[in-house]
């Protein structure tokens, strides 16, 4: 009780800031009752994520690659998790998948306070791996820092081709006021306007940011203010009332992401 009603304190805190603090910024402001909801969803959400499918059951769901459920020919998916997670996160998603015939791997990214752009070679991997198991080049599916992952890999490997589109979930893509208490390297690195961050774009296609559907929040605690979750030239697409774990299993997110893996009809 003590851990719990510590942490629904804590996450109060930091909705009242994100409020505050995006006064200023384009997104819509968020409304009391806004965030008053996506503090009951997030003190619902983040305990299963935090206290129960990572620690206890984060192999629950075994990456898919080849076997009678695979499908060639059915476009696979890479999922990306953010800081202090890991692939447990996606249980649900991978749940939906499990049987479908796509193809999907979720990572654990390593090492955990480590830079951001050592995280290019595992996800490079992932992607590879996935496109001889389908035939096609993958969707990948990122959670915040997730996103700055796989954009450090599409810099780091020039993989605009290799990857068919990528959604990013509340990740902060110029970086987030609340890094500023992060100490680890990859917590510097997400801090607003950071160096590095500003190095992700630096002499890249003019077309990659096309590749990008975001989805933000105007009560995301953790990516705030809110419009640095966006990136010009992307599809950028607000949810409202909704908290940065909730925001992964939002049905309108996934429903939208999932349906990415349909073939256009001709």
């Amino acid at each position: 009780m003590v851990i719990a009603l510590g942490y629904s304190g804590l996450l109060a805190i930091e909705l009242i800031l994100s409020r505050q603090l995006s006064k200023n910024d384009p997104v819509p402001q968020a409304r009391w009752r806004e965030i008053f909801t996506a503090w009951w969803g997030e003190t619902v959400t983040a305990p299963q994520v935090f206290c129960w499918r990572q620690p206890f059951r984060p192999n629950a769901i075994a990456d898919q690659l080849g076997g009678p459920a695979q499908v060639k020919g059915h476009r696979g998916v890479v999922f990306v998790h953010g800081f202090f997670c890991n692939r447990g996160l996606w249980t649900p998603w991978l749940e939906r998948l499990q049987g479908s015939g796509h193809a999907f791997i979720a990572i654990n990214l390593e090492p955990l306070f480590g830079s951001i752009d050592d995280y290019a070679p595992q996800i490079d991997e992932a992607v590879l791996r996935v496109t001889q198991a389908s035939g096609l080049p993958p969707l990948i599916v990122c959670h915040s820092m997730g996103g700055l992952a796989a954009r450090a890999w599409l810099k780091r490997m020039k993989a605009e081709a290799r990857v068919h589109h990528v959604v990013t979930i509340g990740t902060p893509h110029r970086g987030t006021w609340l890094a500023r208490f992060g100490h680890g390297l990859n917590g510097r690195q997400m801090r607003l306007l950071s160096a590095w961050n500003a190095g992700l774009d630096h002499q890249m296609p003019a077309d990659r940011h096309a590749l990008f559907t975001c989805w933000y929040s105007n009560c995301d605690n953790i990516v705030f203010p809110a419009s640095t979750a966006t990136l010009p030239s992307a599809c950028n697409r607000l949810v409202r009332g909704v908290a940065h774990v909730q925001m992964v299993f939002e049905p309108e997110i996934m429903h939208a992401t999932l349906a990415l893996l349909d073939p256009v009809p001709a």
